[in-house]
């Protein structure tokens, strides 16, 4: 084994719709999800197998064997030291462990025999590029989006995916268009989206009313589209171009939030090391 160091990009869902559930509690979605250049970042070198984080959000990862950069190298019997840079805010609903252990696979060159073992986000974070995911997440399509430039802002909340499905209201919601249209450009993109949802945002809302004031700022600050992303509770704005974005997340800094300007990425050849 030689050492590496991958990206572990922050996964965004544009929009999320959930459209069923299924006899073992899975539930099935309808999603758009990108890849920022901002991320976590993870190092492999050999062995024996163990792990050391770094990073502002160190002390939130979990050091256990259940950690998920651990699982993912004993899903592949990897003997590796494990080194993860913990840049972004955990139990956010941007990607978080699950990116974390598909950048230790992508860095190992190896994938496991059942990868859905370690998140429903696998398939998806394993891919890092803009695409369509359906299913429990086993289903991803590649799509071609222009770049969207965003501010990310967590309110400090730590929101369990578990806890946000179960306070679902309604489990069965129309899917996205059957075809998603060919976008020109940013603008052409973020109106599309404004016809589209996160269902998860209202229970979400409900069980961490900080999120309102996440939308609420972002809106107030010029984003094109503000909304939440995956479970929560971390909300994305849409702006113009990269200056737009940098100066409202100047304009957004408040005590206990996380606020990062960042653009989407088509691919991990453009993934930036995080800073």
């Amino acid at each position: 084994m030689t050492a590496r160091s991958e990206p572990a990009p922050a996964k965004i869902n544009l929009a999320l719709h959930v459209t069923g559930r299924r006899g073992d509690g899975y539930h099935l979605l309808d999603s758009l999800v990108v890849f920022t250049a901002l991320g976590d970042r993870v190092s492999v070198a050999p062995g024996p197998l163990s792990l050391t984080v770094t990073g502002p959000f160190a002390a939130a990862v979990p050091p256990g064997d259940d950690n998920l950069c651990l699982r993912a190298a004993r899903a592949v019997g990897a003997d590796a030291q494990l080194t993860l840079d913990k840049q972004l805010p955990p139990a956010s609903g941007i990607g978080g462990g699950t990116a974390d252990a598909a950048a230790v696979l992508r860095a190992l060159g190896r994938v496991p025999a059942d990868p859905a073992a370690l998140g429903a986000d696998l398939p998806a974070c394993l891919l890092c590029q803009p695409l369509r995911m359906r299913g429990v997440g086993e289903i991803v399509d590649p799509v071609p989006l222009p770049d969207l430039h965003l501010v990310l802002v967590n309110p400090g909340v730590a929101l369990p995916t578990p806890a946000v499905f179960a306070a679902l209201a309604a489990r069965d919601n129309p899917p996205l268009p059957a075809s998603l249209p060919r976008f020109a450009d940013a603008a052409a993109l973020t109106g599309w989206l404004a016809q589209t949802r996160n269902d998860l945002q209202p229970a979400a809302l409900a069980l961490a009313p900080a999120i309102a004031d996440c939308l609420a700022a972002l809106t107030g600050a010029g984003a094109r589209l503000a909304r939440m992303s995956g479970s929560g509770a971390t909300c994305l704005g849409i702006f113009p171009d990269a200056a737009a974005a940098r100066a409202a997340a100047q304009a957004l800094a408040r005590p206990g939030w996380w606020v990062r300007p960042t653009v989407t990425i088509p691919g991990l050849s453009t993934a930036a090391p995080p800073g």
